[in-house]
């Protein structure tokens, strides 16, 4: 009774039924001839995630209706860290770094910032997926707090098979996946051996293909995602701010004017100077991923099996996002000026202070994760105290290197260079230096900035663009031992126990390029990290069937585990479970959890070099997108010196057109904390799982589930931290930021700590119901069903909670449903996606737009009064396929069948997305149409 999770459901058949073969489900060491345990699990075949028509892991694992929205995707294009490229398990909206992500029941590699990148682990490999829906730190340890994820590779395989599949969005021809397997392996009764090899490749999706997604805030208000700093030149003199003109507009770059008269120029930023960046931005990044597999094992003997696995991977993904924004102070400790002995200033004598966007040289990233692991151990069995005892030992590998190139960032030192004295030489070239003292031209080239794009010249672009590298790595070597048997016989049943150590050594670096570091470009300056940490473990689980066959009690069982962890940078921990399974008659059981769990810091967070960002905020002082309605948020802001009136302004000094628009000058985010604590967490689950007898082929499952998170490790946003100051008061957050002379947020710190709670209450429904068999086919319905009722957030453990249940990424309401029928060797699956309504940030209350519930207002808003009620998400997807009589099958499909991508939400723009235009980017952008082939010999 397996609750399944992604629109499609699996019948075990009859020869699966008769095996008693005792197994180890994700959640628990001792092995079992039960399925259903006192810990609620979903298991996806490979049949299952076939029918899904998705290729990567990540995606299949979004598709849960558990699964929060992502930190990191594909699309979250304004992303900037290692992580970018990669695909990441969000249980519970807990965060990806809570999630544990086993392969083979063996921890799989991380980043510096305990990140399991799951798109470097090839679908075609994988035999089954089983998520664990609670806290298992007492058996796996750290990490296992808001669930566990065990990816199960196929270990043993008889001939050979190919499989080949292609797809695209039906909108705009593009984000063309094609992924092809090859696999061949042998099974004796001595040995197995199972090879593979896969290729997985998307293409982009730009973001200017599609209407929803061309602009910043969709159709709220096109112009106010556009930049204050557009592709022409800008700069300041005599108090006055002048831009050349020019025939572009903001989707449009045009031909500017010759930017060496002042009489070329127009005082003030006009709606034309604007910027749509998004033109310039992919929505969804392009990626390859190619990887071998191999696994083998050896019967010694028919009590001792040496086992091997090995496993690299590579994936290659880039971005691209608009041209630099460039400013005199883009760096603020290098500001740089246009010298009043360039040839290109319309002011001679003077220096001017500029600012104008480079278009021409368009920010691209490309990283390259390359992954290995192997794995290699023995496991046996024996007989002692009359009962079966299993063992296993054996060592693990992970090593993850990013490597990663950007251009398109601007050489400051060159900068400096080609904006100083310039002239025009006897040939007629202009050349940096004086007639008196020239500078060659191989070793400096004049750049006429305020000329726009017209103006430039591919030498000088080439000469002030910087060419970035950095290097990332984690390692990290395991050591295990487990054990697992009968100990004696209770008179409901066999009293078992598992057992187990475990040394584990992580280490890891991140060396970002050393110009951009040291703040000499226009990227993101950021320190380096360095750092490594030991643990070693132990545990016990313990499991006691107590009643049998009695009149309200067919069965009942408690399992115990205790795990105890010691770590070389902060001391030790002891985490229990306590779970039990009572079924009052055949077709009901009744099982509940209680569980204590960890997470210790990771890399990044205790040694991390911390990394400037250009966040998206709202200053809650805003007098038109702020939170001055609310008493508290006035009060504050007229203790902070600002007037009622107060605007929070663009790049170009303008008021914003709109909330969540970049800070102007960078902030600085991510810096290590050595002191760190780990977090705990407290997990109680409760649940129901119900096969009625008289309703054949019908499983349910209904668990509640409550997790709370103290100490909790903070990587916080600009919004928290200026809300925490503005709107509760709390003074450790106002003194993380200053505000310059004309009031403005700048300097805003944003680092980690251990501050604050979390917790998140909801419920999991599960419907699997095989019905009859009738003339025309066979039906399989399944739904499966969460509910968010509670996700509380508080800054620190004096602030007031935060509500978020109902609010942008957390709708109350998510649920997948299918039918699947199949009648010969024909197959068919139908199946429902469901994004609850919730509540986003309004646009403009005051007119109205994209606003409506104007006069809404909660203590657990953020956004002052005012709300915007987005309805609920529906999207469909089907497949049909066919088994062909060669032992092949082709299947046809398609995702969101209707083409009804998810409406424009305000509050997706800061989360890093490039635009605001679905629920989930990484999944719906219209509709996907695909065929896979598959072929056994």
């Amino acid at each position: 009774m397996l609750a399944q999770d992604a629109g499609t459901s699996t019948t075990p058949t009859p020869e699966s039924a008769k095996k008693l073969e005792t197994i180890t489900v994700t959640g628990s060491r001792i092995r079992s001839v039960d399925v259903e345990t006192a810990q609620p699990v979903i298991t996806l075949s490979q049949a299952d995630i076939q029918k899904t028509g998705l290729t990567n892991v990540g995606d299949i694992l979004q598709n849960l209706t558990i699964t929060g929205q992502p930190t990191f995707s594909k699309a979250a294009v304004l992303t900037s860290n290692t992580e970018e490229g990669g695909q990441y398990v969000n249980l519970y909206s807990l965060g990806e770094n809570r999630t544990l992500v086993l392969v083979n029941g063996k921890r799989w590699m991380t980043s510096l910032n305990g990140y399991t990148d799951v798109s470097t682990i090839p679908v075609a490999l994988i035999d089954r997926i089983e998520i664990l829906k609670d806290g298992a730190s007492s058996i796996y340890g750290s990490d296992a707090v808001a669930g566990v994820v065990n990816i199960i590779l196929k270990d043993r395989f008889n001939g050979a098979a190919v499989s080949g599949y292609v797809g695209q969005n039906e909108s705009g021809n593009d984000g063309t996946q094609q992924a092809y397997s090859f696999t061949v392996g042998t099974t004796t009764d001595k040995s197995s051996i199972v090879f593979a090899a896969t290729y997985n490749k998307t293409g982009t999706v730009w973001a200017k293909d599609r209407d929803f997604t061309k602009y910043t805030f969709g159709d709220f208000d096109r112009s106010a995602g556009y930049s204050g700093t557009g592709p022409w030149g800008r700069f300041s003199y005599d108090g006055k701010t002048y831009v050349l003109n020019h025939t572009g507009d903001p989707n449009n770059i045009g031909v500017g004017a010759d930017a060496t008269q002042l009489s070329n120029y127009h005082v003030g930023v006009q709606d034309n100077d604007y910027f749509n960046a998004t033109n310039q931005m992919m929505e969804q990044l392009p990626s390859e991923l190619k990887s071998i597999f191999t696994e083998g094992t050896y019967n010694f003997s028919d009590n001792v099996t040496f086992k091997a696995t090995g496993m690299y991977a590579e994936r290659n993904s880039s971005t691209q996002v608009a041209g630099y924004p460039l400013t005199s102070t883009s760096q603020p400790n290098f500001p740089v000026y246009l010298s009043g002995e360039s040839y290109y200033n319309p002011v001679p004598g003077t220096d001017l202070s500029f600012a104008r966007r480079i278009v021409e040289l368009p920010r691209v990233s490309s990283e390259s994760a390359k992954s290995l692991h192997f794995d290699a151990g023995f496991e046996g069995n024996f007989e002692f105290l009359d009962h079966a005892w299993n063992w296993d030992a054996g060592f693990g590998y992970n090593k993850y290197d990013v490597d990663t190139t950007n251009t398109g960032n601007i050489n400051l030192l060159n900068l400096q260079q080609a904006l100083g004295p310039s002239f025009l030489n006897s040939q007629g070239v202009v050349q940096c230096g004086t007639a008196a003292n020239p500078i060659a031209l191989s070793q400096c080239v004049p750049f006429n900035i305020l000329g726009g794009p017209s103006a430039s010249t591919k030498e000088a672009l080439n000469y002030i663009m910087a060419r970035e590298h950095a290097t990332d790595q984690s390692v990290q070597k395991d050591f295990t031992a487990n054990i697992t048997g009968g100990l004696f016989e209770l008179p409901a049943g066999t009293f078992s126990f598992a057992a187990g150590v475990e040394h584990r050594n992580v280490s890891g670096y991140d060396q970002p390029d050393e110009m951009a570091s040291a703040g000499y470009t226009t990227d993101l300056a950021a320190g380096p990290t360095s750092g490594s940490y030991t643990t070693n473990e132990a545990y016990l689980e313990l499991n006691a069937p107590l009643l049998k066959d009695l009149p309200g009690a067919k069965s009942l069982a408690v399992d115990v585990a205790s795990r105890y962890s010691h770590y070389s940078n902060f001391g030790s921990t002891t985490n229990n479970k306590y779970s039990f399974t009572w079924s009052p008659f055949d077709d009901l059981m009744v099982r509940g959890t209680f569980a204590k769990g960890f997470r210790a810091p990771t890399l990044g967070d205790l040694f991390g070099g911390g990394s400037q960002t250009f966040d998206g905020y709202t200053d809650p002082c805003d007098a038109k997108y702020g939170s001055t309605s609310n008493p508290t948020v006035a009060a504050n802001c007229k203790a902070a010196g600002l007037a009622s009136t107060f605007r929070q302004t663009d790049t170009a000094g303008n008021p914003v057109a709109g909330p969540n628009q970049q800070s102007t000058t960078p902030f600085v985010a991510g810096a290590g904390n050595a002191y760190l604590q780990p977090e705990h967490s407290t997990t109680r689950t409760l649940g129901l799982v119900y096969s009625p007898h008289y309703v054949d082929g019908l499983d349910m499952t209904l668990d509640y589930y409550d997790i709370k998170i103290t100490n909790v490790i903070t990587a916080i946003d600009a919004n928290y931290v200026l809300d925490q100051c503005y709107q509760y008061s709390v003074q450790e957050f106002c003194s993380a930021f200053q505000r310059d002379a004309n009031g403005q947020v700048v300097n805003l710190h944003r680092g980690n700590a251990n501050l604050g709670w979390l917790e998140t209450t909801g419920y999991n429904l599960g419907v699997n119901y095989r019905l009859p068999a009738f003339s025309f086919g066979k039906f399989v319905f399944n739904a499966n069903v969460n509910y968010l009722d509670d996700w509380n957030q508080a800054s620190t453990n004096d602030a007031p909670a935060i509500n978020y249940a109902g609010q942008y990424g957390y709708n109350h309401w998510r649920a997948n449903l299918g039918l699947d029928w199949t009648l010969g060797n024909w197959g068919a699956t139908w199946g429902i996606r469901y994004y609850g309504a919730f509540l986003d940030q309004c646009w403009d209350a005051t007119a109205g737009i994209h606003c409506n519930k104007p006069n809404y207002t909660s203590v657990n808003w953020g956004y002052g009064t005012g709300a915007d009620r987005m309805g609920a998400a529906v999207f469909n997807d089907a497949q049909v396929r066919y088994q062909l009589p060669w032992k092949g099958q082709i299947a046809f499909g398609m995702r969101d069948i209707f083409d009804k991508h998810a409406p424009n939400t305000v509050n997706a723009y800061a989360l890093g997305y490039n635009s605001s235009g679905s629920v989930d980017p990484t999944l719906d952008l219209g509709r996907y149409i695909y065929l896979q082939y598959n072929q056994q010999f």
